[in-house]
This record gives structure tokens, sequence and C-alpha cells, in this order.
């Protein structure tokens, strides 16, 4: 299965993997399952770290270095998934977390989020 992880989750991975649900976990090291990150959330932890976000104290960086280290596939962002935030509906307004639903419904990935809110759009949406 390809699974695209939320900024949350992948903070949590590079952090405090403990805050993760067991069960997610397990999904998250089967080796059946690709996981991807998106650039957007490299963008979202740097952005809200120079902002002195406390949930974002992780750097981007060493970040984004992890992560390709433990074989997670990195997802850019294009104007498919750029336009695909039209058919959304406004149920969040987090712009990070509207580009990985695009990026979820347009690449055919399931999203998992720690967000209950999240979990209120349509699509390939898993709530961890």
């Amino acid at each position: 299965m390809k699974v695209l992880l939320d900024t949350h989750l992948l903070i949590w991975a590079a952090n405090s993997p403990k805050r993760i649900p067991v069960d997610t976990r397990k999904f998250i090291t089967d080796e059946r399952n690709e996981i991807f990150f998106s650039v957007a959330s490299i963008w979202e932890v740097a952005i809200k770290r120079s902002l002195k976000r406390n949930n974002f104290d992780v750097d981007p960086r060493l970040l984004r270095r992890g992560l390709l280290d433990q074989m997670y596939s990195e997802l850019n962002i294009n104007s498919q998934h750029a336009l695909q935030l039209l058919s959304l509906p406004p149920l969040h307004r987090d712009p990070f977390d509207r580009i990985l639903i695009a990026q979820a419904t347009v690449e055919g990935v399931t999203l998992l989020t720690a967000d209950p809110l999240i979990t209120q759009y349509p699509g390939p949406i898993q709530h961890a």
C-alpha cells in the first residue's frame, strides 16, 4: 500500500515515536507499504519552526535526511495537486493540510493523519 504521512506523524516519527499508536507504527514499518512524505510537510516545518511554534522544534533539514535514510519517498508538489484544491470542501483552513489531501487524492495514495478534521474529507484518508 502507498501511504502519505501527515506532518505531525513525520515529526513524531523523528522525535517521539511513542506518540504514534502501536498499530500505526507497525503499519508504517511494514515493508509491504511504501511510505511517502510531502515537500509540503518539510515546507510547513521550516516555516513554523522559523516562527518558533512549539510543536515544530525539529530541524527540517535533519527531518528530511532522516526520512530519506529510512527509505521514505519524497512527493513533490505539482500543478495537478494545486488544481485539486479547487474541488476540496472548505472543512479545513490549513493550506499545508489541504495540499496533503489534494496530493493523496491525485496520486491515489492513502493519507495517514492524526488530525480528525482531515478524516472528514472524502478520499483515501485514514486516521492514525
